[in-house]
């Protein structure tokens, strides 16, 4: 059983996001919870080493205490994420925040097109994230200039991917697995993968599986970790 002092000194908590949370919530839900139920002071630190977005699920690390100190730390480090592209559409945010804007052809993709398209995606490669991202352009973030309409040119970044790998085919949907550096955009290879072939693409499901070497199969749900501080009282 962890105390106060525990989570002051510092604690590394793999948190499996739920769907629909953005991670400040659930990093918030966390403190709130720690505060209330360990008597900790209001100005306890407590960060995560790499934000999710809403639409995702899965691993967040949480640093508690003068762990906080870390999160730079494991924020550098590899990423794995499964999850399913949707072909022959695109959405202006990549997924599911925003409608389908444009359909493309699909008769000519076929499971030897998938893979062999693959392979254009592996190692280091040129990326250019969402406008619908919390990147800042201007002291502005990109989805503020989304959301009002205005064009604005993003830059290309490079971004590693370690592993690419096709793990479902049942068009339109194709299923995933992506080993990757820092700072990349699934959102993003899911709209250029769909344009490698010539056709469109867009994120429907995301999770992270692991940070490193933390698996989300050790991780514990938010409201599971507030329920096991209150079980320890």
């Amino acid at each position: 059983m962890k105390t106060a002092e525990d989570y002051q000194d510092g604690q590394i908590l793999l948190i499996d996001k739920p769907l629909n949370w953005t991670s400040f919530q659930a990093v918030n839900k966390l403190k709130w919870a720690l505060i209330t139920k360990l008597n900790l002071p209001k100005k306890f630190k407590i960060g995560h080493a790499g934000t999710l977005d809403p639409l995702a699920t899965g691993l967040l690390l949480v640093c508690t205490g003068k762990f906080t100190k870390r999160i730079t730390e494991l924020q550098g480090q590899a990423k794995e994420y499964t999850g399913t592209f949707y072909i022959g559409a695109t959405t202006p945010s990549y997924d599911l925040e925003t409608e389908i804007d444009q359909t493309f052809p699909t008769e000519h993709i076929d499971e030897a097109l998938i893979h062999e398209t693959v392979k254009q995606f592996l190692g280091e490669i040129d990326q250019k994230p969402p406008i619908y991202s919390a990147i800042k352009k201007d002291g502005v973030r990109l989805y503020e200039h989304a959301r009002a309409g205005e064009t604005i040119e993003i830059a290309t970044r490079k971004t590693t991917i370690h592993e690419f790998e096709i793990t479902r085919i049942a068009l339109p949907e194709v299923d995933f697995r992506v080993v990757c550096s820092k700072g990349t955009y699934i959102r993003s290879l899911a709209f250029d993968f769909g344009k490698a072939m010539n056709s469109g693409s867009h994120l429907t499901a995301l999770r992270r599986t692991k940070i490193g070497d933390y698996d989300v199969k050790d991780g514990i749900d938010v409201i599971a970790f507030e329920d096991s501080l209150a079980s320890n009282n």
